[in-house]
């Protein structure tokens, strides 16, 4: 990415706070990168990076100073998702972002006292890893249809059930938890907090991905595993509200992150293609290589500022969003699909390596139409939302 792109980059919009923060990222992000295919080849990251980035104030951005959040604004958020990409490794992203904004943020909005410093404050600190453990084997996206019960027996819950696909899932010192406490249905449903040295509790395995390899993703079992009722996030039988504005701010990122992550790679694939050459001349003189590239430098830009409207419009109401969120993942990962294809095809035999950087990104990368939300999902959202 061009030092244009990162520091000068909508002045409008970003303050100098934001730019020295946006360095402060990109330099930890770089310190990372050196390690990106020995963590991939490990299938994991070392825990201390949680700390690391817990010290420049990194996982808990937006977060009350109360428990050691920052207080700042989504715009310092936009700098983490876009500059974090220069670790050149999704998986690390990944295991982060997860931390920082996908199973900690309902914490920081709806927790109690008690669950916010026993739980909240030390994830901040990196002292605890956390996990989002919502999808199970048969409700993946359909969260309407989880089967992970917890029954009530006094003042604890009794939990069974099974839970996959989990992020950070093999290592995770708790989990804000999806379980079914009512009948069936969207209304049945609550959020709690599960400390993972529960009896009862065991992680299956480790599965194998075909990217965000360094992170560890797991399938995970809860066999008569007692917690007590205090550890509930809101109301119970009310989960499901909250799960879906939960997966408002997971799906920001995400589609933040993959802009910063698509004109990384462009700007790689240009820098490549001057130094390649091909039939006596460098790549980039070809004409269907420099027309394309420009081509996507277009439209990750317009991608860019879909996601840029999608954060003004959170900033200024949370839970009036959704639209245009649900827009920004679908366009950003659909994009990503054909951006990271074709820089992986101008790289030729290299980009099919994985000490490329794009052969690595070409795979990660095909997470974004997944996650979170299958782009499917995200055209049916938007059905409802226009009234179709």
């Amino acid at each position: 990415m061009s030092e244009r792109t990162v520091i000068m980059q909508d002045n409008e919009i970003f303050t100098d706070d934001h730019q020295t923060f946006r360095r402060t990222v990109r330099k930890f992000a770089e310190s990372l990168a050196p390690h990106a295919e020995e963590w991939d080849e490990a299938g994991i990251f070392p825990r201390e990076v949680f700390k690391q980035a817990a010290d420049l104030g990194l996982l808990g951005i937006r977060m009350d100073p109360a428990y050691g959040g920052m207080g700042l604004d989504w715009w310092y958020t936009v700098a983490y998702a876009e500059e974090l990409n220069h670790s050149q490794n999704a998986g690390v992203n990944l295991g982060l972002m997860v931390q920082s904004d996908m199973a900690t943020p309902i914490l920081d909005e709806i927790g109690s006292d008690e669950i916010k410093r026993e739980f909240l404050a030390p994830a901040i600190a990196g002292e605890k890893i956390a996990a989002l453990a919502i999808s199970e084997p048969s409700a993946g996206s359909d969260v309407a249809n989880i089967k992970t019960t917890a029954r009530r027996d006094g003042d604890d819950y009794i939990i069974n059930g099974q839970k996959l696909w989990i992020t950070n899932g093999t290592r995770a010192d708790f989990l804000t938890m999806a379980v079914r406490t009512g009948g069936p249905g969207f209304g049945g449903i609550t959020l709690v907090v599960f400390p993972t040295d529960t009896p009862g509790f065991h992680v299956g395995k480790k599965l194998k991905k075909i990217g965000n390899k360094s992170s560890d993703t797991a399938e995970l079992f809860f066999e008569d595993c007692r917690i007590p009722v205090r550890y509930t996030l809101g109301h119970e039988n009310a989960g499901f509200f909250h799960i879906m504005t939960n997966f408002q701010g997971e799906r920001l990122i995400g589609a933040l992150a993959s802009v910063g992550g698509m004109e990384l790679a462009v700007r790689d694939t240009i820098r490549y293609a001057k130094e390649r050459s091909t039939f006596g001349k460098p790549l980039i003189k070809h004409q269907v290589v420099r027309h394309k590239l420009v081509e996507h430098l277009a439209h990750i830009e317009a991608a860019r500022r879909l996601c840029y409207f999608a954060v003004d419009k959170v900033s200024k109401d949370p839970q009036g969003a959704t639209r245009e969120i649900t827009m920004a993942k679908l366009v950003a990962g659909d994009l990503m699909q054909r951006v990271l294809y074709d820089c992986q095809q101008f790289h030729g035999g290299f980009g099919y390596t994985t000490e490329y950087p794009i052969g690595r990104a070409w795979t990660d990368g095909r997470l974004l139409t997944i996650g979170g939300g299958t782009s499917e999902i995200m055209k049916e959202i938007l059905t409802k939302v226009e009234g179709l």
